[in-house]
């Protein structure tokens, strides 16, 4: 194995496959690094949504495929057991297992050209040096170094001290329903304080999962527990995954010198959604771009100040959807906000063409201060114009 890489990619879920396959594909030399061997399992409800697949496209060359994905159209909203709406003509959503998909970008990225480095855990790193070690021995240097290592960024611990504080992000647990599932996916918005519920069918199981924020939620595996229950399954023999999302702590400098955060290690998650994977896909694109644009300047530690400058339309996105958040999910207004939900089927369709990635977040609080006056929810405005500015 090379003992210097032009760029070096701590983790090779979707962040790190698109940086390593992005990054190689203009020239440079990649190592992929990452502490498990592809493929393997990771908490995630598996939808890819149209803005996914849109960078999925754009930086893998991959379409969406039934061999590794189940689409559908319908989409239910709910809170607890009353329906809130039912969209049957939705723009279409994906369904994928998050251990063969990463697979499958993992090897894109290898295919393209960048060396994979299985089963090595980052155990230190010199930024003066800009040298990485591993455990047990060993290491690399590199030019620019990606940390796309996931919430629990052992790159951003290095840099900053810590990931994140656990208390403002927030938790999720999941498990795979070996149920005949149907084509609705559902989004149960009183599953859990500051959180959701969601049901996603795959081609043979149902992914179940509950997720909030972590602080508000003591008791989420009984709230799990409820919730399979109200779907017919019982959490007894069904394996459990929990795992914390940095939903909406996008972090505002994501890196330092010639070193940048992709991905969850950025804290690039949908407070609402909790979408990461095409965030995660858009910023290793980013990252890659930057790091190419510092080491042809000479400058290795320019790169931070070109991926910041790239990725501050997606942080302000992400800052955006965590105040529509507050409105939303804020024990003051979610209950009118259900309301509103229910009443409003047109909502219902803006909300799917926000996970299609035909709208955006400024898109969608347009109007609202009208459709609220209209359904005598003047109360709700004050909140709403404070926290989405």
């Amino acid at each position: 194995m090379r003992t210097h890489y032009d760029v070096a990619v701590i983790g090779a879920g979707p962040a790190g496959a698109a940086a390593a396959r992005h990054a190689a594909g203009l020239g440079l030399q990649v190592a992929l690094v990452d502490r498990a061997v592809f493929p393997r399992d990771k908490l995630c409800g598996g939808g890819v949504t149209g803005r996914a697949a849109t960078a999925l496209r754009d930086v893998f060359g991959l379409g969406i495929t039934p061999d590794l994905f189940r689409s559908t159209a319908r989409v239910r909203f709910q809170a607890g057991t009353r329906v809130l709406g039912r969209i049957e003509d939705a723009p279409p959503l994906h369904m994928t297992m998050r251990r063969a998909f990463d697979a499958r970008l993992q090897r894109a990225a290898c295919a393209a050209g960048a060396v994979a480095v299985e089963r090595a855990r980052l155990s230190g790193i010199d930024t003066a040096t800009r040298r990485i070690t591993l455990e047990g021995g060993g290491g690399l240097s590199y030019g620019v170094l990606i940390g796309a290592d996931g919430v629990n960024s052992a790159v951003a611990r290095h840099l900053f001290g810590r990931a994140f504080d656990p208390a403002t992000i927030a938790f999720a647990l999941e498990v795979e329903a070996p149920t005949p599932p149907d084509d609705w996916l559902e989004i149960d918005f009183d599953a859990a304080p500051w959180g959701y519920g969601w049901a996603f069918p795959k081609h043979d199981t149902l992914t179940l999962g509950v997720g909030g924020i972590h602080r508000a939620n003591p008791d989420l595996r009984a709230r799990l527990e409820a919730y399979l229950a109200r779907h017919g399954v019982a959490a007894s023999g069904l394996r459990c995954k929990g795992a914390f999302l940095p939903a909406g702590d996008v972090r505002a400098v994501p890196g330092r010198g010639a070193v940048v955060l992709a991905g969850d290690a950025a804290g690039l998650v949908d407070p609402m959604t909790g979408e990461g994977i095409a965030h995660a896909i858009t910023s290793g694109r980013l990252a890659a771009e930057a790091a190419a644009a510092a080491l042809a300047g000479g400058r290795p530690d320019s790169a931070l100040s070109h991926y910041a400058r790239a990725l501050a339309p997606l942080q302000a996105e992400i800052r955006l959807a965590r105040r529509l958040q507050a409105l939303v999910f804020g024990p003051l207004t979610h209950g009118p906000m259900m309301s509103l939900v229910a009443a409003r089927p047109g909502l219902q369709r803006r909300a799917v063409r926000l996970l299609a990635g035909e709208v955006d977040y400024a898109d969608l609080r347009r109007g609202f201060a009208r459709k609220l006056a209209r359904h005598g929810l003047a109360a709700v405005w004050s909140p709403l114009a404070r926290r989405m500015g």
